[in-house]
């Protein structure tokens, strides 16, 4: 291996206070570019919600659901319990969670460009069906394309972001493609709001806006450069030389550069990413890679994202109050992302993870006990206003985050509505549950990334409390294996 610096689990020189660069122009456009993909995962979390509760919309596609919807005497918590109308929503997800399993070894021999333009393709297509669907096969066509968008999108873009941020304010600009999803999700339900006005076609608009961002994703994905990494990691380290030149704005990038060799020669050498990604000493990334996402979807926040302006009708709001109390939700998400980018560099990650855990444990109560003393069956509220994995496993690492999410994500959307037509307001403190034990995981077993070279992840298992055991172990054991091969 290149400049002896190569263990058995990743980069072991420490040359990260060498780096040298800055944030450039360039940086800035190219994550802003590749970032679309966030707001279309946004847009198309934040649309289905609002079109689920259009009249015209149910009217055309799910009478059952339009007629129950008009029951005054219907179960308040059940009106919307139907698993068709469900699979509208969750068949994207579905949908992507396949896609990210092929789009991972595309990303891996072809580029993060590639499963970027692969995912804006879809998006496009898939937002035209939706538009111009007549029936419900049709539309949900359309559905498994923007899932296959979602699939390629969330499997390159966090990749394409980390790769190109600068080691000292990756976590920043990395959350851009969580800003653009909170902005994506606020821009839909503003959507959502003007379009309700519009009889009987409002609804034929929201799904087909998501074509403009999808076609500046596709034309992004051309014009931008590929990561160092991703060219490095092709074999083409001249080029990986002068687009990391140009990224970081100066030509003293050699410590960096010899980083993301190492890690190509070592990524080189592992044939079966996959496969190794489940050896003892890639357990740390791997967990995390499916508890998080877990532990993501299981605190029901995507659930208050898609079924947000359904639960305010489902309570008594109005169509227009619930869409616009939707925007209100959609608002506090984007503004709260911004300054979680503010300091999400200067607090580090844990810190925002376990603040953020508490606050969503204290709102779920409050959710709960509200419907629990005010709203019952026949009643209404008042009516008021990627950057843990080293390069060899990083494709896989990232595809096996976005499956579990995706898989998760899917699952929650299929049942949620029969789950709380079921468990009525009980729903809630079974996602407060799993709030308290992802805060509790956290707080134990997440290392803070702050400041680390994406190149030098692998260094923070060393140095765990806990996941140093296992890694430490794991070289030691190889250690003795190779020196008997040797003997």
């Amino acid at each position: 291996m290149a400049g002896g610096g190569i263990g058995t689990i990743g980069v072991k020189k420490e040359r990260a206070e060498n780096y040298k660069g800055k944030i450039t122009l360039y940086v800035i456009i190219a994550c802003i570019v590749a970032a679309v993909g966030g707001s279309l995962f946004g847009y198309d979390i934040g649309i289905s919600g609002g079109v689920t509760s259009m009249d015209e919309f149910l009217r055309r596609f799910f009478y059952s659901v339009y007629l129950k919807k008009q029951h005054v005497h219907e179960d308040n918590y059940c009106k919307y319990n139907n698993q068709v109308l469900a699979a509208f929503t969750s068949s994207l997800y579905l949908a992507g969670l396949v896609a990210s399993l092929v789009a991972s070894p595309i990303t891996r021999n072809y580029g993060r460009r590639a499963s970027i333009i692969c995912g804006g393709i879809s998006f496009f297509v898939g937002a035209v069906l939706n538009a111009a669907a007549i029936n419900l096969g049709m539309l949900l066509l359309g559905r498994i394309m923007l899932g296959i968008g979602i699939g390629f999108g969330n499997q390159a873009v966090p990749l394409y972001l980390s790769e190109m941020a600068p080691a000292h304010l990756r976590g920043c600009l990395n959350m851009m493609f969580q800003l653009a999803t909170t902005l994506g999700i606020f821009t839909a339900n503003m959507i959502n709001y003007g379009t309700s006005k519009l009889h009987p076609w409002g609804w034929r608009l929201s799904l087909g806006l998501a074509a403009g961002p999808a076609f500046v994703m596709t034309v992004g994905g051309l014009l931008l450069p590929e990561t160092p990494n991703s060219l490095i990691e092709q074999g083409n380290k001249v080029e990986g030389r002068r687009v990391l030149e140009k990224i970081r704005g100066t030509e003293n990038v050699e410590a960096e550069f010899e980083d993301m060799v190492d890690a190509s020669e070592l990524a080189q050498s592992i044939k079966h990413p996959f496969r190794n990604i489940l050896k003892r000493r890639n357990r740390p990334q791997l967990i995390m890679a499916i508890l998080m996402p877990t532990f993501q979807i299981l605190t029901g926040i995507n659930i208050i994202l898609f079924y947000a302006p359904v639960l305010f009708q489902s309570m008594g709001f109005k169509r227009t109050a619930s869409l616009y109390s939707s925007a209100l939700t959609g608002a506090v998400l984007a503004s709260s992302t911004v300054v979680s980018m503010a300091t999400v560099d200067r607090w580090g990650r844990r810190i925002l993870l376990i603040t953020g855990g508490i606050q969503m444990i204290i709102c779920q109560v409050i959710v709960a006990i509200i419907l629990g003393l005010k709203f019952g069956s026949d009643k209404e509220l008042s009516r008021v206003p990627s950057e843990i994995f080293p390069l060899e496993t990083r494709s896989a690492g990232q595809s096996i985050t976005v499956t579990v999410n995706l898989f998760f994500t899917f699952a929650i959307a299929q049942s949620f509505l029969s789950l709380l037509c079921v468990m009525r307001f009980g729903i809630f403190l079974f996602f407060t549950g799993w709030i308290a034990i992802m805060t509790t995981f956290v707080y134990l077993f997440l290392p803070e990334t702050k400041g680390v070279p994406i190149e030098e992840m692998m260094r923070l298992w060393e140095k765990h409390w806990f996941w140093k055991k296992v890694v430490l172990e794991d070289q030691q054991a190889n250690t003795t294996t190779n020196g008997f091969n040797h003997a």
